[in-house]
C-alpha cells in the first residue's frame, strides 16, 4: 500500500479549503488548484494531471459523497525535496468507498473519473476520515527543484478542522 502522505517539514507547501458540496464547488476545487499550481510553478505537464485529477476528485465527492449541509475539503500538499505532490479531497460518506471498477467503459455513461485517476496519478487510495467521512487521495512525482529554489506559495488557509495544525 502507499501512502505517500506529506512529510510535515518546513519545505512542505500546503493548500486547504472548504468548498460546498455543490457543481460549483466542484468548479471552484478546480480553479482553485489550477492558481495553486501555477503559483508553485509545477511542470505543466503535472500541473495539467494534478488539475484533471482534482476535477474527478471534486466531482465524485459532490455525486458520491455529498451529506445535506456538509462540504467538502480540497488539500493540494507539495513536497518539493521528496518530488511529491498529493491530492486530497475529503468527503462525507465515509461508508462508501470508491473502488475501480474494471467492467466501465468508454462508452458509459458514468464510472469513469476513477479510470482517469488510476491513469494520470503514480497512486491513489483512500482513508477514513474521523468521523464520518473519507478521503480520497492521488499522488504524483514532481521534480525536484534544482539549487534549493523554492516555489512561491499564493496562499495558505488552514483548515480549523484539520487535526494536524
Amino acid at each position: 500500500m502507499h501512502s505517500l502522505a506529506p512529510q510535515r517539514t518546513a519545505n512542505v507547501r500546503t493548500f486547504r479549503q472548504l468548498l460546498s458540496s455543490t457543481r460549483r464547488g466542484a468548479r471552484l476545487a478546480r480553479l482553485l488548484a489550477a492558481g495553486e499550481l501555477r503559483a508553485w510553478q509545477l511542470p505543466p505537464s503535472v500541473a495539467e494531471r494534478a488539475e484533471r485529477i482534482v476535477a474527478e476528485l471534486a466531482a465524485n465527492a459532490v455525486f458520491h459523497g455529498s451529506v445535506r449541509g456538509r462540504d467538502f475539503r480540497l488539500g493540494l500538499f507539495l513536497d518539493p525535496v521528496a518530488g511529491h505532490l498529493r491530492i486530497e479531497v475529503t468527503d462525507a460518506r465515509g461508508e462508501y468507498r470508491p473502488e475501480h471498477r474494471p467492467s466501465v467503459t468508454a462508452d458509459c455513461e458514468s464510472g469513469r473519473g476513477l479510470l482517469l485517476v488510476t491513469a494520470l496519478a503514480d497512486y491513489w487510495g483512500t482513508e477514513p476520515y474521523p468521523t464520518s467521512g473519507r478521503t480520497v487521495w492521488a499522488a504524483l512525482t514532481v521534480p525536484r527543484i534544482c539549487h534549493g529554489e523554492q516555489p512561491q506559495h499564493a496562499t495558505d488557509r488552514p483548515d480549523p478542522h484539520h487535526p494536524a495544525q
